[in-house]
């Protein structure tokens, strides 16, 4: 399990084409993991991260969103909602299971494992500074720009 104080551990994920992006990079970064594209939460929480995208970058912070689905499939939910925030694909569950967030999961009383909707905010020395687990996507994205401003304001 990935704690606050903790060194963040560090992934190279491919963002579409041939790049790919490393998490930490050397800046503040809010990495967000969600369970699926285009699913009413997911999306809720991507355009919120990608409305709010210029405040964090003044704050000289990056913002990267995080699921097992395929790049083109990030592709197509980035052109559809018109996401400015960057997406990589992590179809081999590395870092979803080095940040602890594939996990057991249960609905309509039938297990699965599935990704555990969290956010970390990372400093630009790859410590993290903020975690959030188990996120309800109301009033998240500012939760998460507060706990930005407090840090790097």
């Amino acid at each position: 399990m990935v704690n606050i104080g903790d060194q963040a551990p560090s992934f190279t994920l491919p963002t579409g084409g041939d790049s790919s992006l490393t998490i930490p990079g050397g800046q503040p970064t809010v990495l967000f993991f969600y369970p699926k594209d285009d699913t009413p939460g997911c999306t809720t929480e991507a355009k919120g991260f990608s409305a709010e995208k210029s405040k964090f970058a003044a704050l000289g912070v990056e913002i990267v969103g995080l699921s097992p689905d395929p790049v083109k499939k990030h592709q197509k939910f980035i052109a559809k909602h018109d996401l400015t925030v960057d997406l990589v694909s992590d179809e081999e569950r590395k870092a979803l299971e080095a940040y602890s967030v594939w996990v057991e999961k249960s609905m309509y009383g039938r297990t699965y494992m599935g990704v555990e909707r969290s956010t970390f905010l990372i400093g630009a020395d790859g410590k993290i500074l903020e975690a959030w687990r188990k996120v309800r996507v109301k009033g998240h994205v500012e939760a998460v720009l507060d706990a930005a401003k407090n840090h790097f304001g």
